[in-house]
């Protein structure tokens, strides 16, 4: 398989699988030509909720296009991490104009592309995304038809009680505290649905006006489908990081030395690269910076103690000290993804209280919040700047460091917002940066 053409040079794509094993034809080709190249600062960037490897490469070629003329004296390469993840088609691509996609149905019904993506994401499942298909098309009026769709539901992502643990597996760790499933495939079924229907009529309505409206569940029940799915994509995004991309950043240690690498993560990709540095050989020292783009993991993420739970830490606590240079996470405002649907969907059994889709921000997002909502949390010393004055101070040599890109990423509507709004040359500025790459 030849490297697609993109506007940058050297370039290679690596592959993984779901189980985070490497194609061996894209991982030898890298760590080969990296020492071929006399490659000295190497960007390796993992794309998010994505389809396709034409829709990653495309992402790649259109975020690295300012680089070279950002530090034309550099000696660059450039990897495009392609992982089997899911985007449901209703949401943007990044840097896709919005009027490219095909016009879609209301959102209950699960359209001929999601329907395909979930058949290629969960190989094997074919009865069972039909079966949830019919009940988002048919909509029946009975709450046994919406546990049934949960029920669907979990066969779908592997949630079978009782042991969920190992697929959703949690951001944080507590001693003693058992890790149960979240509260959306564990509690009630339409309770949750509505809750969900809730949210989405608060993203929805203009400036935010509240609604009188009783809400559909079967809005509600397709956002349970896509946060599932999102929770299956978490737990895959952890294992292609720490069982992948971090053996791999190894070998190219040992391989290619000289080059220094920078690690750069989208949405899930950002949880990816940020577990890669767990699974980096003891010792290697070659990461030199790691940016998170809109992170869609928990901001608790590398705490090692939970402002409301000092017996838990974050599943990565102290991994950011494995990094020879900074953590920069960009954040934004306007991620409705993270703002509002993360930290709803990310509410955990024993936490069932009910919260109303105006109160999710406040109540939820300080316990649940995402990494691209409002930044690293809970780690002493992490400095925070907002985009214009990140570009120009030098950035911590160390550390976690909080930039809030919302001047930048804020396009997009819901249910994602400016989730995907992320190539912007500012964006690459902030990488270049971080990686003090000159």
């Amino acid at each position: 398989m030849a490297e697609p053409a993109v506007s940058v040079t050297p370039y290679w794509e690596l592959t993984f699988d779901a189980d985070g094993d490497p194609d061996s034809r894209t991982r030898d080709r890298l760590l080969a030509g990296v020492g071929r190249h006399n490659v000295r600062d190497l960007i390796v960037f993992a794309h998010g909720w994505n389809n396709d490897r034409s829709v990653a490469t495309r992402l790649y070629d259109r975020f690295f296009a300012p680089i070279p003329q950002l530090a034309p004296a550099a000696k660059i390469g450039y990897v495009g991490v392609v992982w089997p993840s899911m985007r449901f088609s209703d949401e943007p691509i990044p840097d896709f104009p919005r009027a490219v996609a095909a016009e879609l149905p209301r959102r209950p019904v699960l359209d001929k592309d999601t329907r395909h993506a979930l058949l290629e994401t969960f190989p094997g499942r074919a009865t069972v995304i039909d079966q949830i298909a019919r009940l988002l098309d048919q909509q029946p009026r009975e709450e046994a038809e919406l546990r049934e769709f949960g029920r669907l539901v979990r066969m779908l992502v592997d949630v079978v009680p009782p042991g969920p643990q190992a697929l959703f597996a949690a951001d944080t760790l507590a001693e003693g505290v058992p890790q149960n499933a979240p509260d959306m495939l564990s509690g009630s079924v339409a309770a949750v649905c509505e809750e969900f229907a809730q949210a989405l009529a608060h993203l929805e309505a203009p400036d935010g006006a509240a609604s009188f409206s009783l809400p559909n569940p079967w809005e509600g029940a397709h956002e349970l489908l896509r946060q599932a799915t999102y929770y299956a994509m978490k737990r895959r995004a952890g294992t292609v990081g720490e069982r992948g991309l971090g053996r791999v950043v190894g070998q190219l240690a040992a391989r290619a030395p000289q080059a220094r690498v920078h690690l750069v993560g989208h949405s899930f990709g950002a949880r990816l690269v940020s577990f890669a540095l767990r699974g980096l050989p003891k010792g290697v020292r070659t990461v030199k910076s790691v940016t998170l783009l809109q992170g869609a993991f928990s901001h608790y993420a590398f705490a090692s103690r939970l402002p409301h739970d000092a017996r838990a830490g974050g599943v990565l606590e102290g991994q950011h000290n494995r990094i020879d240079g900074p953590l920069v996470c960009c954040h934004s405002r306007h991620d409705s993804a993270l703002s509002t649907m993360y930290p709803l969907a990310s509410r955990m059994a024993g936490d069932a209280r009910g919260v109303a889709a105006v109160d999710v921000g406040r109540a939820l997002g300080a316990k649940w919040g995402a990494m691209g909502h409002g930044g690293v949390q809970a780690v002493p010393g992490t400095r925070s700047f907002k985009l214009a004055d990140a570009l120009k101070a030098n950035l911590p040599a160390s550390g976690c460091v909080n930039i809030d890109a919302a001047a930048v990423v804020r396009r997009g509507g819901p249910p994602a917002g400016a989730h995907s709004d992320i190539v912007h040359r500012e964006l690459a500025q902030v990488v270049l940066a971080a990686g003090r790459i000159k």
